[in-house]
């Protein structure tokens, strides 16, 4: 039921309004310009019926503050026929349509129901915009390692079946992204996917945040408030960092689990939902529920699939699609033309230990970009840190040599067995040894380089 609220400075036309629309509508009244502003900014209403009229305030003034609180509310002005003028140029200053006094219900009704049904189509507008960009943000997960292979294999045999999923990973690793992944790729792609962070938001919130409140139920509850679980109904919920939520809330999502109803806060009534739960942790909930930080029985619960998403460490050779990723990104934002990464620069990412992961990587490939002078990305774009990194491994155990998707195979053999001379300083024994190949097999091939220069 939407929520109108009914701004009018004579008490018995507030009443009688009230008592035709009561039906339909959940209605507030307000007399005064001070009384309607609180009720809006402490609400949720959707309609106003504004009086152009309004004792010594001037309606067109309340109207700009109206719109100034929520520019998407529907206001419909109420004038006499002397100011039509009036309400034309209340119009031009945001309001819906006027309606002229003495007011006929029944032209009001209509006139409310054509409003309701934009304010859905709006709703509709805004919520598939949205949501067309969390599309377009799941493209973010790329890869071609054997590890984030088997992601992608794990999400397409999951999208469609309803069984919680635990996603689990260091941070900066890409959760969010396969929740979303999950979500739109399977069959309740055209619902909601709400997420929250169990770590952002202090646990007295995250109940409410949850499970909505009704008006009353703590101070400040000035009105009734639907909770994430309640606006995810046949969608999606994905709780990032469960892992950080206290065992009272556990207690209640484990219900959640089980019994697909919800609670409000300060409500006795149980409500019945239907939705998808994926739960992300970079922690290790096994040790968690040891230490009695985590309801072993909720963790059963969440621990029918797990997915695990590999650290940037394990899948080194998802560097450089990446890397080229977030260049063709942030090209278009920041309206450069960088072509791509040289391989020095892209030795040097690749020899950088990501303790944050992609989001660390990103983050060094944005910075790179604004820095850079010339068509590629080069060492000197790079933090010193990660440039450290590359001399130390050099100086140390090894490095890495990149190899593209679709590079023929005899130039990546070419490759190895060059780049492994070089670092060993052309010792051959050495180099046959590492390569797991005979002395007389690597001369040949050297030979056959030679030759083919």
């Amino acid at each position: 039921m939407y929520k109108l609220l009914i701004i009018e400075d004579e008490p018995a036309i507030c009443t009688s309004l009230q008592f035709a629309l009561e039906d339909d509508y959940e209605v507030y009244t307000a007399n005064t310009e001070a009384d309607a502003i609180e009720l809006i900014a402490n609400g949720e209403i959707e309609l106003v019926l504004l009086d152009l009229r309004l004792g010594p305030s001037d309606g067109i003034e309340v109207l700009k503050k109206i719109k100034q609180l929520n520019d998407r509310m529907a206001v419909i002005i109420m004038t006499a026929y002397g100011s039509i003028q009036s309400s034309v140029d209340a119009m031009r200053a945001g309001a819906f349509y006027y309606i002229t006094k003495p007011i006929n219900i029944d032209e009001l009704r209509m006139l409310l129901l054509k409003v309701t049904e934009y304010i859905c189509l709006k709703s509709k507008v805004h919520y598939l915009n949205d949501k067309l960009t969390k599309v377009y943000e799941v493209t973010g997960m790329i890869g071609v390692s054997a590890a984030m292979r088997s992601v992608f294999q794990q999400i397409d045999k999951i999208k469609n079946i309803d069984s919680t999923v635990l996603i689990t990973g260091e941070s900066g690793t890409g959760k969010e992204l396969v929740a979303k992944a999950i979500h739109y790729g399977g069959c309740r792609k055209n619902e909601p996917f709400e997420v929250i962070n169990c770590a952002a938001i202090p646990g007295e919130l995250l109940e409410s945040e949850l499970f909505g409140y009704e008006k009353g139920a703590f101070t400040g509850a000035v009105h009734r408030k639907k909770g994430i679980l309640e606006l995810a109904h046949k969608g999606t919920l994905f709780l990032d960092e469960i892992g950080e939520m206290d065992l009272r809330l556990q207690s209640k999502l484990l219900r959640v689990v089980q019994e697909k109803e919800i609670t409000p806060v300060g409500s006795g009534v149980r409500k019945k939902i239907d939705v998808r739960i994926i739960c992300a942790t970079n922690r290790d909930l096994r040790k968690e529920v040891a230490a009695g930080r985590f309801r072993e029985d909720l963790f059963f619960r969440l621990n029918v699939i797990i997915i695990n998403i590999p650290s940037l460490r394990a899948r080194v050779e998802d560097m450089p699609v990446l890397a080229q990723h977030f260049i063709d990104k942030y090209n278009q934002k920041m309206g450069r033309n960088i072509t791509g990464i040289d391989t020095e620069a892209l030795n040097c990412l690749c020899d950088y230990e990501c303790r944050g992961n992609v989001r660390e990587l990103e983050n060094i490939v944005e910075r790179a970009i604004v820095f850079a002078e010339g068509p590629q990305l080069t060492v000197a774009d790079l933090p010193e840190e990660v440039v450290r990194a590359r001399r130390s491994t050099c100086n140390g155990q090894g490095m890495l040599i990149p190899i593209y998707i679709g590079e023929n195979l005899k130039d990546i053999e070419k490759k190895v067995i060059t780049k492994t001379l070089k670092y060993l300083n052309g010792d051959k024994q050495e180099a046959a040894r590492r390569l797991k190949i005979s002395e007389r097999k690597l001369w040949y091939k050297i030979k056959e380089y030679e030759e083919g220069e």
